[in-house]
């Protein structure tokens, strides 16, 4: 194993514990008891070593097929960049108790907009590997260009679930809001994955 994969090995991991600190305020506002299964320590390790088995794995893969870790690598980041997205939309529906409607959409424009910011960053400096090479207005244009189709992808997925079909007989709004944003980040990942190498960070 060379010293960049030990290196994206410990990445892997420092972005899982990141993600599981992300994934408490979800946890609280959408009210699951976790304390028997060891509590918020628990899930903040368990991402950690999620994460990183993720990458040994598809490492192994690669080995055989290389563009499968660039994909994981990928994923890892959409993963972190998902409860960082759901974070931010939990946080303005617990400021504000609104979970539907058109306040829900607004907020979910906001948090997928700072979300891509954040996952700029990430797929430029470690996912596609091209941190030797200064941001360019214009890879930057493209990569906001794939991520405004992500975006209505994103925002109409999730305001068609909460705000079209609605929440289920006995599943409480906050919960199906979280479920509505997961569906679309998780319709978007392939889009968003393929625009970047392909369109963005071609070489």
């Amino acid at each position: 194993m060379s010293k960049e994969t030990k290196k994206d090995a410990r990445i892997s991991f420092l972005i899982g514990l990141g993600a599981g600190l992300l994934a408490i305020p979800i946890i609280n506002n959408m009210k699951v008891n976790i304390a028997p299964y060891g509590g918020y320590t628990a899930v903040v390790i368990g991402m950690g070593i999620f994460c990183l088995a993720g990458y040994l794995f598809a490492y192994l893969i690669s080995l055989r097929w290389p563009v499968v870790l660039q994909f994981v690598r990928f994923g890892i980041v959409g993963g972190f960049n998902t409860l960082f997205d759901l974070g931010i939309l939990n946080l303005l529906i617990y400021l504000t108790d609104i979970d539907a409607g058109i306040y829900y959409s607004v907020f979910k424009a906001i948090s997928f907009c700072i979300a891509v910011i954040n996952s700029y960053i990430w797929n430029k400096f470690w996912t596609f590997k091209t941190a030797g090479e200064p941001v360019r207005a214009g890879e930057a244009i493209k990569f906001f260009a794939v991520y405004l189709v992500g975006f209505g992808i994103n925002v109409s997925v999730a305001s068609i679930l909460v705000n079209f079909i609605g929440a289920p007989e006995g599943i409480d709004g906050k919960i199906w809001a979280n479920i509505g944003a997961l569906t679309a980040s998780f319709t978007g990942l392939f889009w968003n994955f393929l625009g970047t190498k392909f369109i963005v960070f071609k070489k």
